[in-house]
């Protein structure tokens, strides 16, 4: 039976072809749209605000060991004097020294009150060696000897120092002439001759004092850098070269010094000389450099400021410098000036 194809089509149910668009949904039938506002877990995922606050324990990261001296192995001491011409005025002396990180003390100090032509005179000195001890021992024993015995000591007191501090280097060279190894040393000196106070230094180490609370330089160090000192060792036929440091024939590191036989006479003991009066000067420190390696002269001063024995000041300076991590021998004298 033929039917025919259109009358067939009326017949079906019409249908269209799927559309492409989305078709709509119920409201009803909408998943949940996400909520703007933040969920109480969110903030949970931030960094718990105590971990930028966690730092390594202060005692692995913030806190040095500090080296400490055993008290046995500083030696130290100590006295008092009046002034010549006045029973009023007294100074007190202490001296600590301690041979520090080094396998050996080459380090030497002196003390001494002594009458010279009816007037006391006080003599205090640092000596720092370097070779070996045997200069600055010798220094000890002989430079106040030769000084004191001057002829002129009392009148010319200047140029005493002067021509004491040559002859103790000659006699001391002439010493030397049968020993092999070359050794020297540095030397601060101060001679209170009434109300004078005279300073000498050759080398290194160094003189200051305090006056009204103030570090005040006796004496400059002496460096192959410093300028003078430079032109002085090249007019004598010298050089210096940098070596770690400056270095007077690429082997020494200060430019004056007593001994030094190979050296002369680029390295003299030819001293710098500066005179004060005692009125208004506190106290002194007269130290090796290993303390002024790690302690400048306002530094030191303040520390001891209120201190009042001198020992005891001494010791305090010596071990501040060790705690600072000097690394050299230390010795240190210093002369409180009291009125009654």
């Amino acid at each position: 039976m033929n039917v025919d194809k259109e009358q067939s089509d009326r017949n079906l149910p019409e249908l269209s072809p799927p559309s492409m668009e989305k078709p709509a949904q119920e409201p009803s039938q909408q998943p949940p749209r996400e909520s703007t506002a933040p969920t109480p877990s969110l903030p949970q995922f931030k960094q718990p605000p105590s971990l930028p606050q966690i730092k390594q324990p202060p005692s692995l990261t913030q806190v040095k060991q500090t080296p400490s001296i055993d008290p046995s192995a500083l030696f130290s001491g100590g006295g008092i004097s009046f002034l010549t011409g006045n029973k009023n005025a007294k100074f007190s002396y202490g001296y600590a020294t301690f041979k520090g990180k080094r396998a050996s003390m080459e380090d030497y100090y002196e003390t001494s009150i002594s009458e010279v032509d009816g007037q006391m005179v006080a003599f205090f000195g640092v000596f720092d060696g370097h070779g070996g001890s045997r200069t600055a021992e010798y220094l000890k024993n002989n430079l106040f000897k030769n000084l004191s015995s001057h002829p002129d000591f009392i009148k010319d007191t200047k140029s005493a120092i002067v021509e004491a501090f040559k002859q103790t280097d000659a006699d001391y060279l002439n010493e030397e002439k049968g020993q092999q190894k070359d050794a020297g040393s540095t030397a601060s000196t101060a001679v209170l001759l009434g109300d004078k106070l005279l300073v000498a230094n050759v080398g290194d180490s160094r003189v200051v004092a305090c006056r009204d609370g103030s570090a005040i330089p006796l004496s400059i160090d002496h460096k192959p850098d410093r300028s003078d000192e430079r032109e002085r060792i090249e007019q004598a036929g010298g050089f210096i070269i940098w070596a770690g440091t400056w270095r007077v024939g690429g082997v020494l590191a200060v430019s004056r010094a007593f001994g030094d036989k190979m050296l002369k006479p680029y390295v003299v003991a030819d001293p710098e000389i500066q005179e004060e009066e005692i009125d208004g000067v506190e106290f002194l420190i007269v130290a090796s450099d290993g303390l002024w390696n790690v302690l400048s002269n306002e530094e030191a001063v303040t520390l001891v400021q209120d201190i009042k024995d001198a020992e005891a000041a001494s010791r305090r300076l010596i071990e501040e410098a060790y705690s600072r991590g000097s690394s050299d021998n230390i010795t240190c004298v210093v002369v409180r000036f009291e009125s009654a």
